[in-house]
């Protein structure tokens, strides 16, 4: 087994994809990148690199019994069989991707990453934990050929940077031949579409051809409105990963006939069970759509990046060795992770709750942290003074009602 995950390696390189767009936004005046949505999609995709650990332990158990026992070849890793791979995974993909949106709870998994309502690179992070889980469920075919899960876990990854890059305003349409071979920002762009045009389209991540061949290719036109006819008017991460599955719940709780209880999990996305209203798809675009921009409190943003830097700092002991923390550190990094993305929800719509929550965090992940370094004394001062700080600036700014609010600009 990989002595550290992949995704380790890949997230720098994402980081400055992410600070370069900020860059070139700010010198082009351009407002492509909002900050509460932003905050979200990176909390999002904190938490869900925490499951990687799993996903990664899951590839290598199951697809390496596959590999051992029913391969067909023995492929090599080399550099054509890596090409080889990334079309394999493109292809498998393109289906995975595809159900994702005609089958209910594969949509379910799926449709957190298209909540966001703009498009930039930090979209590209907002994942659900479920589909990270989920996508796995569909490569094993990879292993039977003959590629090891090593070859495979790899490629995965190389290919999801792939799709990283796809999320972008700034780029526009390309050279045609690279259009009609690839995917590109300006096809992804449609595919995050809600106009009605725009639905259910150009499912590629590496290739477009695979759209234009199977008849889900759309061209962009007409200006795209981003996010999902349902959105879940939140930033929490829970509810963001799990919304579509509360709303197939409640429509299974809801419908008269079991075996409409049963099968609602399994039809295409947008059945809905007999003897309940019907809804017809809404017409959304640039122009008429009204998007999720709750108040947050006061002196926030400098608070929040100093969180985001501390969140990346905590998910790399979780995703890497380089802490030396052992695997019951790991799990309880992982809870104080979720922990502190919740509370960026509560700062980013003002709740109530937030500042009880936030101090007892702090004082929680502090002494956890300490714990976990045998030489502890080195990092004592940083971590208690961090802290402090923390607590400090959340009793005086985030408390209720004294707390000057703000509403957030677009």
């Amino acid at each position: 087994m990989q002595e550290t995950n992949v995704y380790f390696y890949i997230t720098p390189i994402a980081l400055i994809f992410i600070v370069l767009e900020i860059a070139a936004c700010f010198v082009l005046k351009r407002n492509y990148i909002i900050f509460t949505e932003a905050i979200a999609n990176f909390g999002t995709q904190l938490g869900n690199q925490t499951t990687n650990v799993l996903v990664m332990l899951g590839v290598y158990v199951v697809y390496g019994w596959l590999w051992e026992n029913f391969r067909i070849w023995t492929i090599p890793v080399t550099w054509w069989s890596s090409i080889l791979l990334l079309l394999g995974v493109d292809f498998v993909f393109y289906w995975v991707h595809r159900w994702g949106h005609e089958i209910n709870i594969l949509w379910a998994a799926h449709s957190p990453h298209h909540s966001a309502e703009e498009m930039n690179f930090f979209v590209a992070l907002r994942a659900s934990v479920t589909q990270r889980l989920c996508s796995f469920l569909f490569f094993w075919v990879l292993t039977i050929i003959g590629f090891t899960p090593a070859h495979i876990y790899t490629l995965v990854a190389i290919h999801l940077f792939i799709a990283f890059l796809h999320h972008t305003e700034l780029i526009p349409k390309l050279w045609k031949p690279i259009e009609f071979l690839f995917t590109t920002p300006s096809h992804h762009r449609v595919h995050h579409g809600v106009n009605l045009q725009y639905l259910d389209k150009n499912y590629g991540e590496f290739l477009i051809i695979w759209d234009r061949m199977f008849g889900t290719f759309e061209e962009e036109q007409e200006k795209v409105a981003y996010g999902i006819l349902d959105h879940p008017q939140t930033w929490n991460p829970i509810i963001i990963n799990f919304h579509f599955y509360i709303v197939l719940w409640k429509y299974a709780v809801a419908a008269p006939f079991w075996w409409d209880k049963i099968r609602i999990w399994f039809m295409p996305a947008g059945w809905i069970p007999r003897g309940l209203e019907q809804k017809g798809k809404p017409s959304i675009t640039a122009e008429n759509q009204i998007k999720f921009r709750p108040q947050m409190f006061d002196k926030a943003k400098v608070y929040l990046v100093l969180q985001v830097i501390l969140g990346i700092v905590l998910m790399i002991g979780i995703i890497s060795n380089l802490y030396n923390w052992s695997t019951a550190e790991k799990w309880l990094g992982a809870g104080l992770l979720w922990w502190q993305i919740i509370n960026w929800s509560g700062i980013l719509e003002r709740k109530s709750w937030l500042w009880i929550s936030e101090t007892l965090r702090n004082i929680v992940t502090s002494l956890l942290i300490i714990s976990f370094f045998e030489n502890y004394s080195n990092w004592f001062p940083a971590i208690i003074t961090t802290a402090l700080f923390c607590i400090v600036w959340t009793i005086i700014f985030f408390r209720l009602p004294t707390t000057n609010l703000k509403t957030v600009a677009e």
